[in-house]
């Protein structure tokens, strides 16, 4: 985790903005104009820097702290434009559409599915019990040449978890006026799918008590994660 030393607003003012930002389709004007109406006086250059900063820091000790994920994934890509050319955004999901990994790539051919597979095993350690795909046929290579022991389905009815997992990026693609360059695309995508999941369980699911209570603790992890209770 980046030290907070020589920061001279408080723990709870940065990951508070750094929250905001990556859990709701804000721009960092509007999280300024936020915090100034709670009478905090922010630049949006520092809350920029603070997501920078923190964001991914953030992102990554959420996923050391989730468990396991689980053993069906479901993988797609779609097409996000960058500067007026075309590229493609990578994503898997597991069954219970958690979200695994996303990566940016210029290509969807055999190779990039290979790259793409390759980070999947690399960062998760484990090998699934199945993977659905669409019909595209890289991802056939992919399956042969790095998972031929899984079992492989490809069909556009049977993958629309993974289909609707890209809902929330597209509405951050929108408020965001697209991305300005893949790096930076794939730094945010990398940090937000870690983030904003994190504050959105399966309402539809739970009771309104289930839904407070799993709030809290999520909250609780969040607090911890940030530093915010040691600071304090």
């Amino acid at each position: 985790m980046p030290s907070y030393k020589g920061h001279r607003y408080p723990v709870e003012i940065i990951n508070h903005c750094v929250w905001l930002y990556f859990r709701f389709p804000l721009s960092f004007r509007e999280v300024e104009e936020l915090m100034l109406e709670r009478g905090v006086v922010v630049s949006y250059e520092t809350i920029r820097r603070w997501c920078a900063k923190f964001g991914q820091a953030y992102a990554n000790e959420l996923r050391r702290r989730r468990p396991q994920p689980g053993d069906k994934w479901h993988l797609d890509e779609v097409f996000i434009r960058i500067n007026g050319r075309q590229h493609y955004l990578w994503r898997a999901v597991d069954q219970h559409g958690n979200v695994l990994d996303v990566l940016v790539q210029s290509r969807r051919n055999a190779l990039a599915a290979k790259k793409f597979f390759r980070r999947l095993l690399k960062g998760l350690e484990y090998v699934p019990r199945m993977i659905v795909t669409d019909n595209l046929g890289s991802y056939q290579v992919a399956h042969r040449e790095l998972l031929g022991s899984v079992e492989h389905r490809q069909s556009k009815y049977l993958n629309n978890r993974a289909e609707n997992s890209h809902q929330p990026t597209r509405q951050r693609e929108r408020a965001m006026k697209r991305f300005a360059s893949p790096g930076r695309a794939q730094r945010f995508l990398s940090t937000f799918s870690s983030i904003s999941p994190h504050f959105r369980p399966r309402r539809h699911l739970l009771t309104a008590a289930e839904w407070r209570t799993e709030m809290a603790d999520r909250f609780a992890v969040w607090r911890e994660i940030t530093a915010t209770d040691a600071a304090a």
